[in-house]
C-alpha cells in the first residue's frame, strides 16, 4: 500500500504545481487585458478578488475541505494588511510595466525573503544558496536598464510589491508555525480581513474626493453669487432633499430680504 501511495502523492504535487503555474499566468494575462483595454480601477479589482476568495473559502468550509481553527484577529491584521499591499502593488506593477518586466522583477522576491529572514529572524543560509542570488539580481538589473518601455513609476510599484510580497510570505510562514495551522485555515481568516481593509480604503478615498469637490464647488458658486444667498439656497436644499422637509417661512423671509437689499 505504501508503494502505491507514494507515486500518487508525487503526481498530485506535480499536478498542483502545474495548475498553480497555469492559473498564475492566466490571472496575469486577464488582469493586464482588463487594465489595458478597459481601464478597470486597480483597488476595485483587488477588492473583488478578496471578496471572491472569501466566498470561495466559505464554500470550501461548508464542503468539508478544511476544518476552521479559531485564531486571534489582532495577530491576523499584519498578514491581512501585507496581503492587501502585495496584491495592490503587484497589480499596479502589472498595470504600468510590460508583462515581461513585471514577471522578471517578481523574481526578486526570493532574495528579499532571504534578506528578511536573515536579518529579522536570524535564519542562516548556505553559501551556494546566497551565490544564486547574484545572477537573479544581475538579470533583473540588466533588464530594467535596457527595457524599451522602462518607467520610474512602474519600477517603484514593482519594488514596493517585491518588498511587501516578501514580508507577506514571511508572515504567512511564521503564523503557520506559530498557530500550527495550514494555508487554508490561515486564508479563511485573512481574505475577509483583507477585503474589509481594501473596502475601507476605497471608502476613505471616496470621501476625500467628495470633500475636495465640495470645497472646490463652494469657491465656484461664491464667485457667481453672493455668499449669503448661496448659504440660504444650500439650507433650502438640505431641508427639502436631505430631511424631506419644506423650506421654513423664516428662511423664505430672509431670502426675500436679501433679494430686496441686492435690488
Amino acid at each position: 500500500m505504501t508503494q502505491e501511495k507514494t507515486p500518487r502523492s508525487k503526481k498530485f504535487i506535480t499536478f498542483c504545481l502545474i495548475l498553480n503555474i497555469g492559473l498564475s499566468l492566466s490571472i496575469v494575462l486577464l488582469n493586464k487585458t482588463v487594465y489595458t483595454y478597459y481601464g478597470f480601477p486597480n483597488m476595485t479589482m483587488t477588492c473583488i478578488h478578496f471578496i471572491f476568495t472569501s466566498v470561495g473559502m466559505f464554500i470550501c468550509r461548508l464542503l468539508g475541505v478544511f476544518t476552521p481553527k479559531t485564531l486571534p484577529i489582532l495577530n491576523m491584521i499584519p498578514v491581512a494588511l501585507t496581503f492587501c499591499g502585495f496584491v495592490v502593488l503587484t497589480n499596479l506593477s502589472l498595470q504600468t510595466n510590460t508583462v515581461g518586466t513585471y514577471q522578471l522583477v517578481k523574481s526578486m522576491t526570493t532574495p528579499c525573503i532571504i534578506v528578511l529572514q536573515t536579518y529579522i529572524y536570524g535564519r542562516t543560509f548556505s553559501l551556494p544558496v546566497k551565490l544564486t542570488l547574484i545572477p537573479i539580481t544581475a538579470g533583473v538589473f540588466l533588464n530594467s536598464c535596457f527595457d524599451l518601455r522602462f518607467n520610474v513609476v512602474g519600477i517603484m510599484y514593482a519594488s514596493g510589491g517585491v518588498l511587501v510580497t516578501s514580508m507577506y510570505q514571511v508572515f504567512v510562514a511564521e503564523k503557520q508555525k506559530e498557530f500550527n495551522i495550514n494555508s487554508m485555515q490561515l486564508l479563511y481568516y485573512q481574505a475577509p480581513l483583507s477585503a474589509v481593509a481594501v473596502a475601507i480604503m476605497l471608502l476613505v478615498g471616496a470621501t476625500g474626493v467628495v470633500a475636495f469637490a465640495i470645497n472646490l464647488s463652494i469657491f465656484w458658486v461664491i464667485g457667481i453669487m453672493a455668499y449669503t444667498h448661496f448659504r440660504l439656497q444650500e439650507q433650502k436644499v438640505e431641508q427639502q432633499v436631505v430631511f424631506s422637509e419644506p423650506a421654513t417661512e423664516k428662511l423664505m423671509d430672509v431670502e426675500e430680504a436679501v433679494q430686496e437689499n441686492k435690488s
